[in-house]
């Protein structure tokens, strides 16, 4: 393959990397701002009080988990 041939495929791919890196910025925005306007709907309470249910939630998965390690091996 000549060099410049090369060197179309690579500024393409770089492109093609550019505006997915634009397009995940701008997903972690719009997930951020619509976290926001929940938060802000549900007021303080009602979101720690959701956030500890999560929590709660991840810990028990987590330790499932380490039970389930143990019985494997």
């Amino acid at each position: 393959m000549s060099q410049n041939k090369l060197k179309k495929k690579v500024e393409a791919l770089t492109n093609v990397v550019r505006q997915l890196i634009k397009e995940i910025q701008a997903n972690a925005s719009m997930a951020q701002g619509t976290l926001t306007a929940l938060q802000l709907h549900l007021g303080e309470d009602e979101w720690n009080k959701i956030v500890e249910e999560l929590k709660n939630i991840e810990k028990r998965e987590i330790e499932q988990e380490k039970k389930l390690d143990l019985d494997v091996e």
